[in-house]
Formats: C-alpha cells, sequence, structure tokens
C-alpha cells in the first residue's frame, strides 16, 4: 500500500475505514495555492465512542499486553520497515497537507521510523524493581499498561508528534486512540492502515478525525480514557487539563514555547547565524520550540544581524512539492492573518522591520499562504510578539550587556521549553544553561532532539515529557506486590 491523496480518507475504528456515522466530509486545501486537495471524513461524538469501545475491546481481548513484550517489539519493527521502504509516499503526503519542503517532510518521516525502532527496543525491557524490607519477605513492583490513551496531535509536525507519544504507549501495551489535527489529518489515517500490515491488531490504533471541542473533548471524558497526550495550544491544554482532573486521568502536556537564543561576544557568528535561521525559518517558523527570541551581545549585534539577515532574504520560498524550495507556506490563511497581526502590532509599537514583514511578493505564490522569513529589531519586551507564541517565520531580536541581563530577559516569558546559547567558553554555557527556566538547552547548534533524549518544557511549556526510556513508563501504572515468606505461625 502507498499512502496518496487521491485515496478515500476515512476514520480508521478497529482495524478498518469507516466513514463517520453523520456522513459529513471536509475539503482539505493545499497551503500553496488553496485549491482543494483531498475529502476528508468528519468523525462525532458516536464516533469517539465507537473508537474507545473498539481500543477497550482490543486491550482486553487482543493479548497485546500478556506476553513479555517480544510481539509488540516485533510489530513495532515491522512498522518502522514498512514505513522507512514507503518514506518517500509518505513525506510527499505530508508535504501535500502541511506545506512544508519536501526535504524537511523526508526528514520528518526519518525521525518517525528512528522512534518506531526506539520504542520497538524498549517493548520488551518494561522492568520493575525488587526492593529490600525487613524480614522473610519478598517486595517487588511490576509495570502494568494503563489501558486506552488518548493522543491529539498538532497540525505542525502531523505524524512525527503523533508517534513520538503513539509509539511508547503502544510499546508499552496500551491501546490508542488518536485524534490528529483537522488540517492535517492524511499521514495519520495512512500510518494507521500501515500499523495493521505490520501486525498491530485490530483495534489496538483507532483514528478519529473531527473537532477538538466535539471529538477531542468526547475522547478524554469517556470512562474508558486512562491517560492524555496533547501537544498545542496553552488555551486548549488548559481545558484538557480540566477535563482530564474530573477523573484523575493523568496527562502529558506540551504547550509550545519561546525559545530565547543568546549570542555571546566570542561566538562563532557564522555558525550561529545559520543555526538562528534554521531555528526560527524551519517549518516556516510552525514549531513549538522555535528559536524565536535572539538575545545578542550589544558588541556583536550589527553583524550577527546583517548575517541572519542575509539568510533570511535568500531562503527560496514556494510548493513544498518542488525543487529546491528552502520555505514553504504557513498551513493555512487563518494562520497567515495571525503571524501577520504579530508584525504589525509590534510596528504600532516601535519595532524595526529588518528583514520581511509581509506576504511573499513573488505573484507565482499570491494565490498561496505564503509569509516572507521576517526580523524585527527593538520590540518591546513587553510586546506581545516577544511574549506570545507566533507560529511564524517571525524573529525578534534585542541585546543585552552582561550575563545577568541575558539571563534576566530569556527567563522575562512564561514559556520555558527550549533555550539555544552560543558561546565558545563552555564554562559559561554551563553555568547559563542551568540558570536558563528551560526544560532543554542546546548549545552552538540549531535545535536538535533525538528519540533518547528527554523532550520537555516548564512553566507555561507544559506538564511532563516525552521520549527517552522513562516516556514508556508515563503509559504504565507501578504495582507494588508484597509476599511473607515466613513460616506460619503454630497457635498455643
Amino acid at each position: 500500500m502507498s499512502p496518496s491523496s487521491d485515496a478515500p480518507f476515512e476514520l480508521f475504528i478497529g482495524g478498518r475505514d469507516v466513514p463517520g456515522t453523520r456522513g459529513e466530509r471536509q475539503t482539505l486545501l493545499d497551503p500553496s495555492t488553496n485549491e482543494p486537495l483531498v475529502q476528508a471524513a468528519v468523525g462525532s461524538n458516536d464516533d469517539a465512542r465507537a473508537a474507545m469501545e473498539s481500543a477497550e475491546r482490543a486491550f482486553r481481548e487482543s493479548n497485546w499486553a500478556a506476553d513479555d513484550g517480544a510481539r509488540r517489539a516485533k510489530a513495532l519493527f515491522r512498522l518502522a520497515g514498512l514505513l522507512e521502504s514507503r518514506l518517500e509516499s509518505f513525506a510527499l503526503l505530508e508535504t501535500r497537507n502541511m506545506g512544508k519542503p519536501l526535504r524537511e517532510s523526508r526528514g520528518d518521516l526519518g525521525y518517525v521510523v528512528r522512534t518506531l525502532e526506539y520504542f520497538a527496543g524498549l517493548a520488551d525491557k518494561v522492568e520493575g524493581a525488587s526492593i529490600p524490607v525487613p524480614g522473610p519477605r519478598l517486595d517487588y513492583t511490576i509495570r502494568e499498561p494503563l489501558g486506552v490513551t488518548v493522543h491529539i496531535a498538532p497540525w505542525n509536525y502531523p505524524l512525527l508528534l503523533a508517534v513520538r507519544s503513539i509509539a511508547p504507549a503502544l510499546a508499552a501495551g496500551n491501546a490508542v486512540v488518536l485524534k490528529p489535527a483537522s488540517l492535517t489529518p492524511l499521514t495519520a489515517i495512512a500510518f494507521a492502515r500501515l500499523a495493521k500490515e505490520a501486525g498491530v491488531p485490530d483495534g489496538i490504533l483507532n483514528v478519529v478525525l473531527g473537532s477538538g471541542a466535539e471529538v477531542g473533548e468526547a475522547l478524554i471524558s469517556d470512562a474508558r480514557c486512562r491517560s492524555v497526550t496533547f501537544t498545542g495550544s496553552g488555551e486548549v491544554g488548559q481545558r484538557i487539563a480540566e477535563l482530564a482532573a474530573r477523573r484523575l486521568v493523568p496527562l502529558t502536556l506540551e504547550l509550545g514555547g519561546k525559545g530565547p537564543v543568546v549570542v555571546f561576544p566570542d561566538a562563532d557568528l557564522d555558525r550561529a547565524a545559520k543555526g538562528i535561521g534554521y531555528g526560527i525559518f524551519q517549518n516556516a517558523g510552525q514549531m513549538c520550540w522555535a528559536a524565536s527570541r535572539l538575545l545578542v551581545h550589544e558588541s556583536v549585534r550589527d553583524p550577527l544581524l546583517e548575517r541572519v539577515r542575509a539568510i533570511a532574504e535568500q531562503l527560496r520560498l514556494g510548493p513544498g512539492t518542488a525543487d529546491g524550495i528552502e520555505m514553504g507556506p504557513l498551513v493555512s490563511r487563518e494562520q497567515v492573518d495571525r503571524v501577520l497581526g504579530y508584525v504589525e502590532e509590534a510596528r504600532a509599537e516601535g519595532a524595526q522591520v529588518v528583514s520581511g514583514g509581509g506576504r511573499a511578493t513573488d505573484p507565482s505564490l499570491a494565490l498561496g499562504n505564503f509569509v516572507r522569513p521576517t526580523i524585527l529589531s527593538g520590540v518591546p519586551d513587553s510586546a506581545r510578539a516577544v511574549q506570545e507564541e507566533i507560529f511564524g517565520p517571525v524573529l525578534t531580536a534585542g541585546t543585552f550587556a552582561d550575563v545577568e541581563e541575558a539571563l534576566a530577559r530569556a527567563n522575562a516569558t512564561s514559556y520555558g521549553l527550549l533555550g539555544t546559547v552560543w558561546t565558545r567558553d563552555l564554562g559559561n554555557a554551563h553555568a547559563f544553561a542551568r540558570r536558563l527556566e528551560c526544560g532543554m538547552v542546546v548549545v552552538n547548534e540549531a535545535p536538535i532532539t533525538f528519540p533518547q533524549s528527554p523532550f520537555a518544557g516548564t512553566k507555561g511549556s507544559g506538564v511532563g515529557f516525552e521520549q527517552g526510556r522513562a516516556a514508556v513508563h508515563a503509559y504504565t501504572r507501578e504495582k507494588n506486590v508484597l509476599l511473607n515468606l515466613g513460616p506460619a505461625k503454630r497457635k498455643g
């Protein structure tokens, strides 16, 4: 099977494609032209309940969680291999649906393959521990899967950020219900079909399309839901937390960031400029960990900003499927309006536009959702463009005079996901990284992560973490067993 945007895209429940119970369909648009791309099913409350029922039944009856994990490991390894063999077709589908350049989609799909391989390797290593206790007793723990886990994925990395949580949940023995973003559901459906081909039992991986307000809330509120994982906005994350709290359901929330990029005067400016450009213009800036707040030492501000400006103005914009494209469109017209709204507001507050600042000027791109790579300087720290997640190719640039000012300004937002530091002084790098209020810090590199590395934020960037060995534990409960091994006491 090769995924295609010409194929019908239905819900995937119980191992098969099914239309929504109401028969509704939505037309998805190509972000590069806003022309119709494909029609996809729209789910409802009833479909959400059907998916949860299917998952619960499969969890109880399929023996997916019953063995030592070898079966799960083999299925996930097969799934990784199948996806790798069809990587190009999946990448094309991702690009056509979301808009990013094909080279980025290929990279994303490669990361998905590696994620599946990593968690496949952990599926038979979900281990407990023995605990020393007094007397003739044996005390030990075992880890059991939670049951049915709900995963609500965003549109910016449609398959990557879905599989980031699905893979450890499946490796731990759970049954999964995924709700992809309404704008970008295509690779999720294709992936679920591929999982069936790989040997994942029917009902263990279900995909329900539909709105968060209806389908998402129905999934979280269902009595069979044992865990919720969500990546998206803080506002929606708070609503999900409220719903989950009513039944004390554990959750993992990744709620975005406003990443500081701190450049010290001893940094390699050429290398830093390339990393800064990648960190904000990759995926057209539609990233939770976008390196969107540049803080550069005042002594090197001008030469660094000139280097970054040159990178921004040389980027080739266009449809993600075209050769040589370095930045694609934003995902929707609404996202264009949101991003440019931040730019215009910053201008009104006194910001200077170093580069970009509006829609693409090439007439061939006029119908698409193209925004020029933008650099703003002189933006007040109190401005929304500095404090809020823009989710577009917009970099704000400010300066600092010393380490303490750099730290204070870097930490002066409600977010705390990823921070970036550029310096040749590794002592300074270690000391500064410890004081940054971020869940992750990279030094002398653009934002990067690996399946084996914890991905987490602090403050308003979320609760819990993903990736790494402990991510499997997040989809298990720990049970303690105590045995008294001594002889029974005689009466009398």
